[in-house]
């Protein structure tokens, strides 16, 4: 390969990494827009969310629960320990399954360690039976 076609070859591969790079950097712009109009979206039906329980709604990174009936509280679902998404509510507790933090279902606070910060509240509505972002 002659010191033309290598030193070619080699510039488009840098500009390509350059684009891949800087179009990276700008897809947060849409992801922040994506979670501004998805703001009004229905999250779960106050039926799916069991008293003394709750459900993780994955794709919003948040927890649903109802401590007591038809009191609703959202926190997120990101561990404060060591950022491990939560998998479940069982007994009352929010479980984050990486290390066994538990976490309050009526506040978002530690139940059992390692975890020493609450999980940090989210804003929901609820109108008639809908549960979404508030």
């Amino acid at each position: 390969m002659s010191g033309v076609a290598r030193r070619t070859v080699v510039s488009a591969a840098g500009a390509a990494g350059l684009a891949a790079a800087l179009a990276a950097c700008g897809g947060g712009g849409t992801e922040d827009k994506g979670t501004e109009e998805q703001a009004g979206a229905t999250l779960a039906r106050t039926g799916d969310i069991p008293v003394g329980g709750g459900k993780v709604v994955a794709g919003q990174g948040l927890v649903i629960t109802q401590p007591k009936a038809g009191e609703f509280h959202a926190f997120s679902s990101k561990c404060t320990h060591a950022g491990c998404a939560v998998s479940g509510v069982k007994d009352g507790v929010i479980v984050c399954p990486c290390h066994q933090s538990h976490f309050d279902v009526s506040d978002g606070s530690v139940k059992s360690g390692p975890a020493t910060a609450p999980l940090p509240p989210m804003p929901i509505q609820v109108v008639g039976d809908e549960i979404s972002l508030g």
